[in-house]
């Protein structure tokens, strides 16, 4: 289970579930960096792959490779556990 992300400061490295935006059926586990938001100082963001995405309760960001990679596995791998039928 994700923390929440209000226990995140700057300067963090996290994981998160990347989409590979070109080809939809792609995720992988990617490290990311926490850092301020460019525009709203006072906020957080996540920097990931040069773009800036505000760091919010409704994303899943984890502070282990480990923790994502096990997260990962339930909901997007190939076990049935998790899984979604399509």
């Amino acid at each position: 289970m994700p923390e929440t992300n209000d226990s995140y400061k700057a300067g963090d490295i996290v994981y998160v579930f990347y989409r590979n935006p070109h080809t939809q059926d792609v995720a992988n586990v990617q490290s990311a960096a926490v850092v301020n938001h460019p525009e709203e100082p006072d906020k957080l963001a996540l920097f990931l792959y040069e773009d800036y995405y505000p760091l919010s309760n409704e994303m899943a960001v984890y502070s282990s490779e480990e923790d994502a990679n096990q997260a990962y596995n339930y909901y997007l791998g190939d076990n049935e556990v998790g899984r979604l039928d399509e």
